[in-house]
């Protein structure tokens, strides 16, 4: 048998791997496991920064492209 831990989860947690389960008998660990692997795998990609990247830039065209600045600068 491999090697085993126990790890602490507040119920919160535990609540969110119990709703993202792909079947019903999936232990933790596998769940964990693959949870990981995604993770890691968009890390490598870079694509969380570019999302957020691209959620920045909509949220600052608009605070930034707007007639009552535009009217401000020229008081």
């Amino acid at each position: 048998m491999p090697n085993v831990s126990t790890i602490q989860l507040n119920e919160e947690v535990i609540n969110q791997l119990k709703k993202v389960k792909e079947y019903p008998r999936q232990t933790y660990n596998e769940l964990l496991f693959k949870m990981t692997k995604i993770f890691i795998e968009l890390k490598k990609r870079d694509q969380y920064d570019k999302f957020l990247h691209e959620i920045q830039k909509l949220k600052m065209k608009e605070l930034w492209n707007n007639k009552e600045d535009e009217a401000w600068e020229n008081v």
